[in-house]
């Protein structure tokens, strides 16, 4: 089905000859005679947004129908093939008007979806009579072309539209809580054994985007603060399954903290054995407020600092903090049993983190030979797939109950 967002659309069809280039471009490379781009718009139509063609045609940009009259949304649904060689060859044609009144011949479509998943409309080449030369590979120019035509469109859509389509899948989310935690154990580099979990947020298109395309893109339309405390909401959830002999560490940005809802909700929480990790991705403007505002969060946690070494925050802005925790980004654990300037300076972050009380927990650990490295080096916690990859808080229960 299309998404709200896009069925609403009303603005006017993109204007952008960038993509009339890219049509004749593709028409006259596989030898069609009409080549357009389409859009499902409201009242569940399609709409012509661009149209190449030598030929004298009934409809042209900004012609509207029922996109159940077009093969176009057939073949997004997947009632019909992308490459139709000749309609006859398909029964369901037959029922369609456009099918004689066009007519179709030879037919080649692919769905244009936006990098988000979201369908936006169809990029289609067709001729009037049908074409048995053409095959699999023209299918491919055409998806090639038609990949083109959806970075134009998507550069071309007004930041409303693009803010009104995260806006109502940011709400979807919120109010169905459709947000999974997934949790990623620490362990002790020199026992193995585990000592607390991260949690991860998930999301429902986990296998077409990360969790980081999530919480940008609600920052950008200032709903980041929901969505993360959405995130925390659900990992103080899972701690009621958690052995309390294990921590459990939850993620917040400074803008997050300094805005104190954080502490509301961790005070609602009470008491727990709980770790708020300050992540580095963003700029911190006053180091000043984001140490008053950890300071009652405190009461409630302790304090990570994650991705040391790639983030923003001096050493003496880590020593501001008075952190309990460091987090070294992967990229200092990557390889470095393979790199001795890592070493060295993975050496002076241990001795760093002794000096102002913090314990140093590595990141990204893949292999036995960075654990053994990071061992002989003095950091006492590992993180990563040599360990154990995020699971679901089921199976880290079971995770820790073996252990």
């Amino acid at each position: 089905m299309i998404p709200a967002a896009v069925a609403g659309i009303s603005s006017e069809p993109i204007q952008s000859s960038s993509i009339d280039r890219i049509l004749r471009a593709v028409r006259e490379h596989l030898g069609t005679e009409i080549a357009f781009v389409s859009r499902y718009v409201e009242n569940d139509e399609k709409e012509l947004t661009h149209v190449d063609s030598d030929l004298d045609l009934p409809m042209g940009p900004g012609f509207r129908d029922p996109r159940e009259n077009s093969y176009c949304w057939h073949i997004a649904e997947g009632r019909l093939p992308e490459l139709i060689q000749d309609p006859a060859d398909h029964p369901f044609t037959a029922t369609m008007g456009i099918t004689d009144f066009l007519p179709v011949g030879c037919h080649l479509n692919v769905p244009l979806r936006l990098s988000d998943g979201t369908l936006y409309g169809s990029f289609c080449c067709l001729s009037r009579t049908p074409d048995r030369s053409m095959n699999d590979r023209d299918v491919g120019v055409l998806r090639a072309f038609a990949a083109l035509a959806v970075e134009q469109i998507e550069t071309s859509l007004d930041y409303d539209y693009r803010s009104q389509r995260i806006d109502k899948r940011i709400t979807k989310l919120i109010g169905d809580r459709a947000m999974q935690i997934h949790q990623q154990p620490i362990h002790s580099i020199k026992t193995g054994k585990p000592v607390g979990l991260e949690c991860l947020a998930r999301f429902p298109d986990a296998m077409m985007r990360g969790p980081d395309k999530w919480f940008e893109e609600a920052a950008e339309i200032g709903r980041g603060l929901e969505l993360e405390l959405l995130a925390v909401e659900c990992a103080l959830k899972s701690l009621e399954t958690i052995p309390s002999d294990y921590y459990v560490s939850v993620n917040a940005s400074p803008d997050t903290i300094m805005s104190g809802a954080l502490h509301q909700v961790l005070e609602r929480a009470g008491k727990t054995n709980l770790v708020v990790e300050v992540t580095e991705h963003q700029e911190v403007s006053d180091y000043a407020a984001l140490k008053k505002a950890l300071k009652p969060i405190s009461e409630y946690a302790r304090i990570a600092i994650d991705d040391v070494g790639s983030g923003y925050a001096g050493l003496r802005h880590l020593v501001d903090l008075a952190p309990d925790m460091l987090k070294l980004d992967m990229t200092l654990t990557r390889d470095i049993h393979q790199d001795l300037a890592r070493c060295a300076l993975v050496g002076a972050m241990v001795r760093f983190a002794e000096a102002i009380g913090s314990k140093l927990i590595a990141e990204g650990v893949e292999y036995a030979e960075e654990a053994e490295v990071l061992k002989k080096l003095g950091v006492e916690y590992g993180q990563g797939y040599y360990y154990a990859k995020p699971m679901p808080v089921e199976d880290a229960v079971k995770y820790l109950k073996r252990a």
